[in-house]
């Protein structure tokens, strides 16, 4: 069985030693192991990715061995597979304002093109409340009156549903490094409303539309810390309008047409194991 094991806390020596002692001891057999010292903030991460033996023992049992070591180390240590419990995979989908992407999902879920279970709905914002409601999605606003996130609500609300997978449904705000680590290993999908990587940044339409294009699209790509999407794509999509179109067209279809199918194709992809993040690249899966 696939796993994958994160690990963060405050840098020192020795911190990824236990863990690879009893993974390897266990008779796990590592496909990937990366570690990363971010020296101006003293933080450790890791992640690894191995082939588990069950049968061997359980992955509820190596979750409390890992947590034992983290105590000791002092580190966040957490445990998932996707194949540990039965049934579908759980979807959380954060979102800020735009309600189009999210909607998209779920109507694809209940139509059943997407083989997921919405755990959750996070937003920042209350803007979509009323979509989880629609749907019966459990609603959870981490953002105060500012719309600044709590980031750590936000990893314990995905612990509290067991999520396997997170949506960023133009979920406006960028996710700290800690955050990204913690969930790392291929769970984080982000929809990014311009083509990567010619059109980065907050205003891609703008951005494309000020070098006269005719060719608009959208980028769905896994999240990796400390790294802009570029092997990270996973799915894109564009669309093509006549010389002369203003950009509030432009906007409108992308953001009520294109985003949607992007995003909600990339995560078909995911869910449907067609492909995987391995060493940070998206790669076919086999």
């Amino acid at each position: 069985m696939q796993v994958t094991i994160t690990a963060v806390g405050p840098d020192n020596r020795g911190l990824a030693d236990p863990i690879v002692h009893y993974v390897t001891g266990a008779g796990a057999n590592i496909y990937e192991i990366q570690m990363y010292d971010r020296d101006n903030e003293h933080l450790f991460a890791m992640v690894m990715r191995m082939d588990w033996s069950v049968e061997h023992e359980s992955i509820a049992t190596l979750r409390e061995h890992m947590q034992e070591i983290g105590k000791l180390k002092g580190l966040t240590i957490r445990v998932w597979s996707r194949d540990e419990t039965e049934g579908l995979p759980r979807l959380a989908i954060c979102t800020t304002y735009r309600p189009e992407i999210a909607r998209a999902l779920l109507t694809s879920i209940r139509n059943g093109n997407l083989q997921a279970i919405p755990a959750v709905m996070i937003g920042n914002r209350n803007a979509c409340s009323k979509l989880a409601e629609e749907f019966g999605v459990p609603w959870h606003n981490i953002g105060d009156t500012k719309g600044n996130p709590d980031d750590e609500m936000l990893v314990e609300l995905i612990d509290q549903y067991k999520i396997d997978y997170i949506a960023l449904a133009r979920y406006m705000r960028i996710l700290p490094p800690r955050v990204c680590w913690e969930l790392a290993g291929g769970r984080i999908v982000n929809l990014h409303h311009g083509l990567l990587p010619s059109f980065p940044g907050f205003r891609p339409y703008h951005d494309a539309h000020s070098h006269n294009m005719l060719t608009y699209g959208a980028t769905a790509h896994f999240i990796v810390p400390e790294l802009d999407a570029g092997n990270q794509i996973i799915h894109q999509t564009t669309f093509t309008v006549y010389p002369g179109t203003p950009l509030e067209d432009i906007i409108r279809e992308g953001e009520t047409q294109n985003e949607p199918a992007c995003l909600v194709e990339a995560i078909r992809r995911v869910i449907d194991r067609e492909v995987e993040l391995h060493f940070h690249r998206v790669i076919k899966a086999k």
